[in-house]
């Protein structure tokens, strides 16, 4: 239980009392999953009973950036920053480690949110698609942590250093309770092939650009694959 406090005070701003120990979750970061079903399954919650769907895409999508405190969005915004960079490895990995924001960050937190709004409102159901949107993308922190070898020391080298190979294979089997919801065997192979892809491609892309991984790569996984995997849902 230490690990899933420390786990869901790192991914959420859920008041959980004095601060746990961090080291129980990173030497268990293979847990990421079970915040995914804690803040999907309020956001499920929140929505479920919302029949419009345009205002319920927009009480999801709110819900999980704040539940998130906003840490992955951010990393997501460095993350564009860091792509559209001119110039080689070193001023791509200092546009990335930047705290300022600037256009490309911009314009990749504009495109995901958009993909993510859009999806959610084109899905028979808005609760369905955040809860399955947000254990996926868990799923692909787990696998960034485990697998991405950081360029700089941080919260991630941490993880990195407890994490072990066998990770994310443990993160994929929590997520098999994804199954029981109402959606067909299709769009559920779609999602998972999406889950999957989405921290691969990163992984590799990070590594050719900014030499491994960092938090924020590892963050802005967590927004592109949540909003991926729903896009999959809707139009397979």
């Amino acid at each position: 239980m230490r690990s899933v406090v420390a786990l869901l005070q790192f991914t959420t701003v859920l008041p959980l009392g004095k601060p746990a120990d961090f080291e129980a979750f990173a030497k268990r970061s293979c847990l990421y999953p079970l915040a995914g079903y804690v803040i999907g399954g309020i956001a499920a919650i929140a929505v479920y009973w919302i029949a419009n769907p345009l205002v319920a895409a927009a009480v999801a999508t709110t819900i999980v950036l704040l539940l998130s405190g906003c840490n992955h969005f951010d990393g997501l915004l460095d993350l564009g920053d860091g792509l559209m960079a001119h110039g080689d490895r070193e001023k791509r990995v200092r546009a990335l480690t930047d705290r300022q924001v600037g256009a490309g960050g911009v314009a990749l937190g504009i495109t995901v949110t958009l993909l993510l709004f859009a999806g959610l409102a084109a899905s028979a159901s808005a609760a369905v698609a955040i809860l399955a949107g947000e254990v996926c993308a868990k799923f692909s922190m787990a696998f960034l942590t485990a697998t991405g070898r950081p360029f700089n020391e941080g919260i991630h080298s941490y993880l990195y250093g407890h994490a072990r190979p066998y990770f994310p294979f443990i993160s994929f089997l929590l997520c098999l309770p994804l199954v029981l919801l109402p959606v067909s065997p299709l769009r559920l192979a779609a999602a998972a092939a999406v889950m999957v892809a989405c921290p691969v491609v990163l992984l590799l892309a990070s590594k050719r650009l900014f030499g491994g991984i960092n938090g924020d790569v590892v963050g802005a996984g967590n927004e592109i694959t949540r909003a991926l995997v729903i896009l999959a849902l809707v139009i397979t």
